[in-house]
Parts: structure tokens; C-alpha cells; sequence
């Protein structure tokens, strides 16, 4: 169930959003650590642009979510959008350090995570992403579990993505998801995706084929009273695709790096995206933003279908 946001909470909504919750119009959650952390100027602000323009030509509202000098936004003025695009050091956010970065007015991108916590706080029933975070490869001995899996059990978010992040271990990530309960639903396809390529090679444990069927789904899944998000896995276009096979051989070559140069935590995940893109010399970065844009584009159709 939604809980409303606090009146002492320092929050900010974009007129755009603002207007758009007036009239019930549909609107779609953006993350902010995309933009912050996952590649630089002038190229971030180009592909956040891009972003919000296709789910506006969908029918709906875009609402980039992040933590400025304190203050929650939900949805970011040309301006802020712009500053943020710009912003050096800001905080990568999550479930643990959202409440942290608001009361030390620090400005801060949020991960999947807290971008769900925002978003079902101000009502946002669909967020859309590149790809979720989930058990990292040797989570065994470095227990090493994104907060994303938790959150997507307690906070009632559809999550739009293209699949969990390839450098995962994608199988116990699957595995944690239906020891969560989390609904796992691949769009139009009966193979689950692995972010830049098409299929993981796992078959999906759902597959839905309409953002009217999605939407009904969740629908049902209210009337019923259970709690928790819904994962919407949907495959890159298969033209800006890099095949899994091909994937796993840079994939592995950021692993060793990682481990040689003695990596971990938080930073592990930017790490490991940047010396992909090394590797490929840009292409992951494009196949990146073209599932991105993809996800936007599903999203917007899913807030549009449970708004009709």
C-alpha cells in the first residue's frame, strides 16, 4: 500500500509531475545513478533527455527521482536535470542511505532501490531502468546481494528493466527473486534476458505479451492484498544487441580486473561497466542507453494501460 509522504519530509515535485498527479494522469519513475554514475558529460544528460522525451510521446509523465542538497525530487526541472548531468561526487543512494543523504542535506542518485521507496511514496505505481542489481558472482564468499532484491519483496513497484545486469550471477538472482516472491515476467518472450543481450540462456518463469496484460496482472495482484513489486524483464531491440556468448568473454576479463585490483562493494558494479566499455570500446554504452530508451518506452505503455 502506498504511505503518504510526510509533511515534514523536504520534498520537491517538478511542476510537470506535480500537474500530472492533479489529474491523474500516468507517470513513470527514472533513477538518477544512470546519470551520475553511469557515464559522463555531455553524454548523460543526451540519453536523460532522450528518456523522458519517448515516455512524454508514450502518453505519460517522466519522473527523474534524486536527492538535491537535501531535498527528495520527484521529477527534475530542465535546470536541475542539467545540474545534476554536471554533478561531481554526488552520492549513490540506496535503502540504507537515502534518510542519511536528506538529513545531512547531501546531494545524492538513487539506485533501483531507493528509487522504488520514492516512487511508491509519492504514488508512482511504474518505474522504469537499464537492469536491476542482484547476486554478484562468488556471493557465496563475499556475500555480496544488491538491496534491489529486497526491495523489489516489500515496496509495490512495477520495475521495467532489461533483465538483472549481465556481470551477475543471473541464476541466484533468479533464485533469490522466487524465495522473495517476486513476480518475474519476461515481455514477449518465454527467455529470460541477461541486459545487453537478448536471452541468459534461463528460461523465464512468467512471460506476459501487452502492457494492458501486465497492468492487469498487478491489478489483480492488489486486489488480493499481496504486497511487493513486480520485475518486467524486457529484451534489448535485437538490433543494438551484443550476444551473450560474446558478452561473457568481456565479462570476464572486468571480473579478473576487479579481483586483480582488489575491488569491492559499492564500487564494484561502476568498475566493472566502465572497463566493459573499455573492452568493447563503447558498444556496451550503446546497447546500454538503447535498452533504456526500450524500457521507457514499455513503461510509459504500462502507466497508460493502469491508468485506463
Amino acid at each position: 500500500m502506498t504511505q503518504p509522504i510526510s509533511p515534514l519530509l523536504p520534498i520537491s515535485y517538478s511542476k510537470e509531475v506535480a500537474a500530472a498527479k492533479l489529474r491523474g494522469a500516468p507517470i513513470v519513475a527514472l533513477e538518477s545513478t544512470i546519470i551520475t554514475h553511469g557515464m559522463p558529460y555531455p553524454g548523460n544528460i543526451e540519453m536523460a533527455r532522450s528518456v523522458e522525451a519517448i515516455i512524454r510521446q508514450k502518453g505519460a509523465v517522466p519522473a527523474t527521482i534524486a536527492v538535491i542538497h537535501g531535498t527528495l525530487h520527484i521529477g527534475l526541472e530542465p535546470e536541475e536535470l542539467e545540474a545534476l548531468a554536471k554533478t561531481e561526487g554526488a552520492m549513490k543512494v540506496s535503502r540504507a542511505d537515502i534518510a542519511f543523504a536528506i538529513a545531512e542535506r547531501r546531494t545524492g542518485a538513487t539506485t533501483v532501490a531507493a528509487t522504488m521507496i520514492a516512487a511508491a511514496r509519492a504514488g508512482i505505481k511504474v518505474f522504469a531502468t537499464g537492469g536491476i542489481g542482484g547476486v554478484h558472482r562468488g556471493a557465496e564468499e563475499s556475500f555480496d546481494i544488491s538491496a534491489d532484491l529486497e526491495e523489489l519483496a516489500r515496496t509495490g513497484v512495477i520495475v521495467v528493466c532489461a533483465g538483472a545486469k549481465a556481470i551477475l550471477d543471473i541464476p541466484k538472482t533468479l533464485e533469490v527473486l522466487e524465495t522473495r516472491g517476486v513476480p518475474v515476467v519476461t515481455f514477449d518472450s518465454t527467455e529470460f534476458p541477461a541486459f545487453w543481450s537478448r536471452s541468459s540462456g534461463l528460461p523465464s518463469p512468467l512471460t506476459l505479451n501487452s502492457p494492458a496484460a501486465i497492468a492487469n496482472f498487478q491489478t489483480t495482484r492488489e486486489q488480493l492484498g499481496i504486497d511487493g513489486g513486480m520485475l518486467i524483464a524486457n529484451p534489448v531491440p535485437e538490433a543494438d544487441e551484443i550476444p551473450r556468448e560474446e558478452m561473457e568473454i568481456y565479462i570476464e576479463r572486468a571480473l579478473d580486473s576487479a579481483a586483480r585490483d582488489e575491488i569491492a562493494g559499492k564500487a564494484v558494479t561502476p568498475y566493472l561497466l566502465s572497463t566493459i566499455f573499455d573492452i568493447t570500446e563503447g558498444r556496451s554504452l550503446k546497447t546500454n542507453i538503447a535498452l533504456v530508451e526500450n524500457n521507457a518506452r514499455l513503461g510509459a505503455e504500462i502507466a497508460v494501460a493502469l491508468a485506463e
